[in-house]
C-alpha cells in the first residue's frame, strides 16, 4: 500500500469530526488526495448497521454487539479503505478498531484482546499508520453534546462508569503503541489541536 492512513478517536464529544474537516481541507491545500470515511456508517451496508447498533431501542448482547461493529469494519476496509491506500490516496476516519477496543471491549466489560483479534482478523489485519487520540473527561464531553443531540444513541446513553471505562481503555491503548497514537488534550483550542496534528502528518509524508 502507498497510502497513508489516519484514525481519529475519542469519546463523544471530543471533536472528531471538526479536527477530520480542517486536516482535510488543509491537505487537500497541497494537492492530496483525501477520501473521508466513518465507523460505523461508511458503506451502504454500513448505514444499516449503523442503524442497529447505535440507534435500535432494546438490549443487544455484548458479544452480539462487538460481532455487528466487526461485519461493518470488515465490509468497509474491503471496499473503502484499502481501495483507497492502493490508489494512493490518504483516508481519514473517524472511529476504527480501536473504539471497539475501548467501547465493546472495556466498556462492555469483554475482553480487550479478543476485540482486537476480532478486528484484525476482520480487517486483514490493518492498523493505521496514525491514530489521533483526542482526549476527554467524559462528563465534559456529555455537556459538549447535550445541547446539540436530538437523537437517541445507545452508546452516549450509558452511564458515567462505561464512558470512565472507555476512556481509561483509549489511555492504555495509547500507552501500548505510542508511536502510532498522538494524544491530545481535547479541551485544548481547535486551532492548537490542528498544529499538533498536522505536525504529526507532516512528518508521515516527507
Amino acid at each position: 500500500m502507498t497510502g497513508l492512513f489516519i484514525t481519529l478517536e475519542g469519546g463523544d464529544g471530543s471533536g472528531k469530526s471538526t479536527q477530520m474537516g480542517a486536516l482535510t481541507e488543509w491537505l487537500q491545500g497541497h494537492d492530496r488526495t483525501v477520501v473521508q470515511a466513518r465507523e460505523p456508517g461508511g458503506t451502504d451496508l454500513g448505514l444499516e448497521l449503523r442503524e442497529i447498533v447505535l440507534h435500535r431501542r432494546g438490549h443487544i448482547a455484548p458479544r452480539a454487539e462487538a460481532l455487528l461493529y466487526a461485519a461493518d469494519r470488515a465490509h468497509h476496509v474491503a471496499t473503502v479503505v484499502r481501495p483507497a491506500l492502493e490508489r494512493g490516496d490518504i483516508v481519514i476516519q473517524d472511529r476504527y478498531l480501536d473504539s471497539s477496543v475501548a467501547y465493546q471491549g472495556a466498556g462492555r466489560v469483554l475482553d480487550p484482546d479478543e476485540v482486537r483479534d476480532l478486528s484484525l482478523w476482520a480487517t486483514e489485519g490493518l492498523l493505521p499508520h496514525l491514530t489521533v487520540l483526542l482526549d476527554l473527561d467524559p462528563a465534559v464531553g456529555r455537556e459538549r453534546l447535550d445541547a446539540s443531540r436530538t437523537r437517541y444513541d445507545r452508546l452516549e446513553a450509558e452511564e458515567a462508569a462505561f464512558h470512565e471505562r472507555v476512556r481509561n481503555a483509549y489511555l492504555a491503548l495509547a500507552a501500548a503503541e505510542p508511536e502510532r497514537f498522538l494524544v491530545l488534550d481535547a479541551t485544548r483550542p481547535v486551532d492548537e489541536l490542528q498544529a499538533g496534528i498536522r505536525d504529526r502528518v507532516s512528518a508521515l509524508l516527507d
